[in-house]
């Protein structure tokens, strides 16, 4: 079964391409993205604006025309904190169904911590334990933790990479009072879910995923991606530390030259380093292993469960979808997504 799952986050619309079936490791085929900085594009008045939208419909219909070329049967589309928040959702969403025939499914950010956590989970298997992970998107910081492959832990805070260079960084680089003031702040909006995580106890494992983790890491000296998904890679406290005293002095310009990092997620980067330095800080972590999954495969995974070989999806799209006719169907059910405002 070949499916394709589209991702409209904060900063990206990206499209992932895989071959595979229930109980089977899905392929990666093909990947695609569309750098749109949906958060960047809400208004004064917490709406998305009409070329940002514009701009949406553009891309999810090029996703589309790319996923029937390469063969698939299935199209799950989603939308994250940047859709999720506007409060014009439900108008972008009608919006982009009716130029498209792709229904987008808006997830909580609980639900994305859920299926970050069942991807990381399959990556490493029962013997990782008691699982704790962590991910910064562009909006939200999603955090879980558990024992099972629903973890008993799902937190999401509004302290994505975006976001928190967005509303606390006046300057580029970003002064060093912002930078203190910055740094104390997470440390206050993350002693609740400190408090949460120390009652479940020791984690067996610490996870990261995202790009913001993949980048600080390969910024410290990770293996490239080049080395393929399999190669070890961690981010310790120390490098983090010693990370952020060198990217924060740069101005975006010159870090979208520093190997690893996207032109795309420069200017947000110390932001996110911020981020997930308080995190490690607040849940007295030292070191993260890097998973190479993440939301996109979790969702692909919750589809592949999900499937009795008839295609049990959610439809997702105006029309059928078949081998020869990618209509958008989905695999989120109805717990799966939030209710566009």
């Amino acid at each position: 079964m070949r499916l394709g799952v589209l991702d409209v986050g904060s900063n990206t619309v990206h499209l992932l391409v895989v071959d595979a079936h229930r109980g089977a490791h899905p392929t990666p085929m093909h990947s695609e993205k569309t750098v749109l900085r949906l958060a960047e594009q809400i208004t004064k008045s917490n709406e998305l604006s009409k070329h940002g939208a514009d701009q949406l419909v553009r891309a999810v219909e090029a996703a589309k025309v790319s996923a029937a070329r390469l063969g698939c049967e299935e199209l799950m589309a989603f939308a994250t904190s940047a859709v999720r928040e506007a409060d014009n959702s439900a108008k972008v969403l009608r919006k982009v169904a009716d130029e498209t025939g792709v229904e987008l499914k808006v997830l909580s950010g609980v639900d994305e911590a859920r299926h970050t956590f069942l991807a990381v989970r399959r990556w490493y298997g029962w013997s990782a334990g008691q699982l704790l992970v962590l991910d910064i998107g562009g909006g939200s910081l999603e955090v879980a933790m558990g024992m099972d492959e629903e973890p008993a832990l799902a937190e999401s805070l509004p302290l994505g990479a975006g976001r928190t260079t967005r509303t606390r960084f006046r300057h580029d680089p970003p002064t060093r009072s912002e930078l203190i003031a910055t740094s104390s702040w997470l440390e206050e909006q993350l002693a609740g879910l400190a408090k949460k995580v120390a009652r479940l106890g020791q984690p067996d494992r610490v996870v990261a995923t995202s790009k913001t983790f993949r980048s600080l890491a390969r910024l410290t000296g990770a293996a490239p991606s080049a080395s393929g998904p399999r190669v070890r890679r961690v981010l310790t406290d120390t490098a983090l530390r010693q990370l952020i005293a060198f990217i924060s002095r740069m101005p975006s310009g010159d870090l979208a030259q520093l190997e690893g990092v996207s032109a795309s997620r420069a200017g947000q980067l110390t932001g996110g380093a911020l981020v997930a330095q308080a995190t490690m800080r607040a849940l007295s972590l030292h070191e993260l292993e890097i998973c190479p999954w993440a939301l996109r495969e979790g969702v692909i995974l919750r589809r592949l469960d999900h499937s009795n070989g008839a295609g049990e999806a959610a439809v997702g799209a105006r029309g059928n979808s078949s081998r020869n006719q990618t209509g958008g169907s989905t695999g989120l059910d109805a717990t799966d997504t939030q209710r566009a405002r």
